[in-house]
């Protein structure tokens, strides 16, 4: 019932409580409806005051000057209906109503001015400063391209007023100025304040970051990028009143290639196309979803599906078709309106833009899909196809490996890199096949037996279908590659692929092992006996020593990596006495070495080393392991085939960062990743060794490395298709962050790992602990409601744990905590309750006392002196609890239990004004900290200065808290607490003074 103005204004309140959005706007209109009949028209101020502030946070701009005129009105006419603060909004909203009409083209521009002229006539009779006027001034100067100069003087060059736009949104037009001069790294110097997170507002940080996303990337800066964008984001997405920030941030994903990303915010903030109370602020948001929409027709995507306006479904071409023409339009209104092409000549700017960076910045998001290709380019980026063919000779690819087009001399050169063991002649393996399977090439006579190619290419198909667990089909190739290589008289070659067959399958968990050794033992005697032959002639090719050496050797290589697979296999949990299996490997790894060294073929003898370092890191004994990695690389170093050095170099990393020895660890992985790029090493493991790289830079303290490799390595797992490593590299990056303090940058990661049904199935418990560090973090950045929502989550999921009850407390306790700051008093209840009788069933005596401190706290907080008995309530309840914990009871520190609730009841009592009891109180809490030794100082400090504001500031007696203080100062600084010691004194300099 609104018949009363006492009731409309609580319904005001109660409204003002509320987000902006619709249910607010709409809420706010049919307030002012109530409150026109009212014969004073002070509520109805407040009301009218309420509807254009709902108007201007959700971008209905076409309203709200309409509201600010009747508020004018009001004003000229009973201007004692309204209160101090209502009178100065009405100076203050003149800006938005500048601001409101500039976004609506329909509006002249004479009118807007008109505006101006009257907000000067009324703070010049008011005796307001000029310089909020001139900054109107600007703002009109900046949209349309006219005067902009002088404008701009005019504006920066006065100082401030109390009616002032607030400090943060004037650095944003300062910084905004700068960028359109060209100036990104003045511009971004200048917003150092705001993004720096030193000032801010309502509409701070988040524009800036937005705005500023682009000039980061353009100046080098792609971590602050990153990170602004992760933070920023989540700050407007869904807002109506941000839609040209949405815009910058779907703009930054399309410039920076993460055309995947900027799609799923697409679909986010689907019904921002249906808002259309701020037509500028629209223009923005169409120009950004343009740019996006461009890149990805330009990439060959038109018909990719994309999110649009409600109603129908739509591709990326059509899309862009309709929202290229909506812009359109409404930059030729206001370029009409204005009598300039400045609104115009912005828009085609931002349509001219390239991308930014070569390859796609990894955010640490998970995505539906990281990064569209482009028509002809696989899933990382590497062209493939005729894609991968250039205009001379031969064309260099991303990787590095020249592709021949002439394809005689790609088959050769296919060739010779497979003589080499060079990573490269899997993609021209590739291009191969695929010329011959669409027809483009056929077999030349040049190239020998067309057997023979068919031979090595089946020998190429067997080792990626291997690579892919497909064991049968890799089986069936290698059989065939063998059969055809005895039919040229190749019997090296044959035996070379039937011990590969053999070796490969030894990786199966259900294979016969048994009969893989013995098929293995036999292919060992045939190429001993063929070692005793001369060399020989068959086919059309003479076969020299040292092919037949390679061969031979692989077949030895073949029979090491299966013993090496069942030694594996057969490590004990514990140190003890080497079993068979270790034996045989030993033997195995032996003889390659022996007859690697004897034919001088070094990258083997690497082989050797590392398959045995390996083994001996897995269990246990590092030192050798270092020893023999140190000696395979230095025999790969002796092979001129540099390319192998990559492996044994990301294992000797693992071994460097367990001796703590992170500075090392990361040399050696940039190496091998940088030779791994170089040589094209396609099966290299990239994406584990970002993850290595992302643990040595946290070991390092370098938070900005390890954000970037943990982001690189989780972009690349979903390339990869491996989405529960994907996972966990962001649960891990999510750590490092909110172990940073970054907590925003960790809640937008841990976000895009939980987000609903697009969750990823996996481990529960590695899942829990994300989520609650999603709600500990939203906690932290005062989105208790959502945290509360995501602590009682979690709470459901750990019920079901019965061999961890004490999970379950933990959760229930924070979950009650936060829905008592969110002032959700009966749901708070209800989980207080909740955490209570979980704690009875698996007690944690130190997290229930904290939550019954909190409470007794928030109590306070929230009703004041009227909420002391139930505060003392909790705090009597804390007693209880801690009295409850047996002398000896482990984890749990009775002083500091005891000192929590005395220190917390002298604050709920020092708040209602109880003195001397809040005193004996704090000096209780002094008594029982002092019995932590070490451990208690700094809460005994802190329980010193609570006394000292008792004694003070509640009883008058300055010269005992001086002392107290005088004590307590010189106490913190003889067990080096500097910090604690300089907070005391500077309550005493303040006692001193009076």
């Amino acid at each position: 019932m609104l018949d009363t103005p006492e009731a409309v204004i609580e319904a005001l309140r109660e409204n003002d409580e509320r987000p902006h959005g619709l249910q607010r706007t709409v809420t706010a209109e049919e307030l002012v409806e109530a409150a026109e009949p009212f014969e004073e028209p002070d509520v109805l101020v407040t009301a009218l005051l309420e509807l254009m502030g709902a108007y201007e946070f959700t971008g209905e701009h076409r309203k709200s000057p309409v509201v600010f005129a009747r508020v004018l009105k009001l004003w000229d006419s009973a201007p004692a209906s309204f209160s101090r603060w209502e009178a100065h909004q009405v100076f203050w909203r003149f800006k938005w109503v500048t601001t409101s009409l500039l976004e609506v083209p329909e509006v002249p521009l004479a009118a807007i001015r008109g505006w101006i002229d009257q907000m000067r006539t009324r703070y010049a009779a008011a005796g307001h400063g000029m310089q909020p006027v001139a900054a109107m001034g600007y703002h009109v100067a900046h949209h349309t391209g006219e005067g902009l100069a002088d404008a701009y003087d005019l504006w920066a060059t006065r100082p401030r007023t109390e009616l002032s736009d607030c400090e943060a949104c004037e650095i944003r037009h300062f910084a905004r100025h700068q960028v359109a001069a060209g100036d990104d790294a003045g511009a971004l110097e200048t917003w150092l304040p705001v993004l720096g997170g030193a000032t801010g507002c309502t509409e701070e940080p988040q524009m800036s970051q937005a705005r500023a996303l682009l000039p980061l990337l353009r100046t080098g800066r792609a971590d602050e990028a990153r990170s602004h964008h992760l933070t920023g984001y989540r700050r407007v997405r869904g807002n109506t009143g941000m839609q040209d920030e949405v815009g910058l941030h779907l703009e930054f994903c399309a410039l920076s290639r993460n055309e995947g990303r900027g799609l799923e915010i697409l679909a986010e903030n689907r019904p921002l196309f249906e808002a259309t109370g701020a037509p500028l602020a629209r223009l923005g948001f169409l120009t950004g979803v343009e740019v996006l929409l461009a890149r990805l027709t330009e990439d060959g995507h038109a018909d990719t599906a994309v999110a649009g306006p409600p109603g129908r479904n739509w591709t990326a071409g059509e899309l862009l078709a309709h929202v290229r023409s909506e812009a359109d339009r409404l930059a030729t209104a206001f370029d009409a309106r204005n009598a300039t092409t400045a609104v115009g000549d912005r828009r085609r700017a931002r349509l001219a833009q390239r991308p930014l960076l070569a390859e796609p910045l990894p955010l640490g998001l998970r995505t539906s899909l990281t990064r569209l290709p482009a028509t002809g380019t696989a899933l990382d980026g590497t062209p493939v196809g005729t894609a991968a063919v250039g205009t001379g000779p031969a064309a260099a690819t991303s990787a590095g490996t020249a592709v021949p087009q002439d394809f005689v001399s790609l088959v050769r050169e296919a060739r010779r890199l497979a003589a080499a063991g060079h990573p490269g002649e899997n993609r021209l393996w590739a291009r191969v096949e695929e010329l011959l399977a669409d027809g483009s090439a056929v077999h030349d006579d040049a190239l020998g037996p067309e057997e023979l190619l068919q031979a090595e290419l089946a020998d190429h198909r067997a080792y990626l279908l291997i690579r892919k667990d497909r064991d049968t089909e890799s089986a069936a190739e290698l059989k065939r590659a063998a059969e055809l290589y005895e039919g040229l008289g190749m019997p090296w070659h044959a035996l070379s692929a039937r011990s590969r067959s053999l070796a490969w399958r030894s990786t199966s968990d259900g294979a016969d092992q048994d009969a893989i050794r013995a098929g293995l033992d036999g292919i060992l005697a045939e190429a001993a006996h063929l070692m005793t032959q001369e060399p020989w002639t068959q086919g059309k090719e003479a076969q020299g020593h040292a092919e037949r050496e390679l061969e031979y050797l692989t077949v030895l290589y073949a029979a090491t990596f299966a013993a090496y697979q069942e030694a594996v296999r057969e490590l004990p949990e514990t140190a003890g006495p080497a079993g068979p299996a270790a034996e045989r490997f030993a033997a195995r790894a032996g003889t390659l070495r022996a007859e690697a060294e004897r034919l001088s073929v070094p990258h083997h003898v690497a082989n050797a080393l590392q398959f045995a370092a390996d083994l001996a890191a897995r269990g246990g004994d590092t030192a050798r392991a270092e020893e023999g990695l140190l000696a395979a690389l230095e025999a790969v170093d002796a092979s001129g085939r540099p390319w192998r050095g990559s492996r044994p170099r990301a294992l000797l990393a693992q071994l460097m960062l367990a001796k703590d020895e992170p500075a090392r660890a990361v040399e050696l992985l940039h190496q091998a990743l940088a030779d791994a790029a170089r040589y094209d090493d396609t099966d290299f493991a990239v994406a584990p060794t970002y993850v290595l790289l992302g643990h040595a830079a946290s070991h390092l303290d370098d938070v900005n490395g390890a954000v970037r490799h943990l982001s690189e390595a989780a972009a690349r797992f979903d390339l990869d298709g491996a989405h529960d490593e994907a996972t966990d590299a962001r649960l891990q990056l999510a750590e490092v962050l909110a172990r940073s303090g970054r907590q925003a940058d960790a809640v937008a990661v841990l976000e895009s790992v939980l987000a609903g049904e697009s969750a990823p199935a996996g481990d529960e418990r590695p899942l829990a602990q994300a989520r609650l560090t999603l709600a500990r973090g939203l906690r932290e950045l005062g989105e208790f409601l959502p945290a509360a929502e995501e602590f009682l989550r979690l709470a459901d999921i750990v019920a079901a744990w019965e061999d961890d009850g004490e999970v379950l407390t933990l959760v229930a306790a924070e979950a009650a905590t936060a829905l008592a700051m969110a002032e959700r008093w009966d749901a708070a209840a209800a989980a207080y309750e909740r955490a209570v009788a979980a704690h009875a069933e698996a007690p944690n005596p130190s997290l229930i006392i904290h939550m019954m401190c909190e409470f007794a706290r928030l109590t306070m907080l929230a009703r004041g002196a009227d909420g002391l008995d139930t505060a003392l309530d909790h705090l009597a309840q804390a007693d209880a609890v801690r009295a409850a914990v047996p002398e000896d009871a482990e984890d749990f520190a009775a002083w500091h239990g005891r000192g929590t609730v005395h220190y917390r009841r002298a604050r709920v009592l020092g708040d209602a004004e109880r003195f001397e009891q809040a005193l004996a109180e704090a000096e209780a809490a002094i008594a029982a900290h002092e019995e932590g030794g070490e451990h208690g100082e700094v809460l005994r400090a802190e329980a010193v200065r609570i006394a000292a504001l008792i004694e003070g500031n509640g009883l008058a007696r300055f010269e005992g808290a001086i002392a107290r203080l005088t004590a307590a100062a010189a106490r913190c600084r003889r067990v080096g607490l500097p910090e604690a010691a300089d907070i005391l004194d500077a309550l005493r300099q303040d006692y001193l003074k009076r």
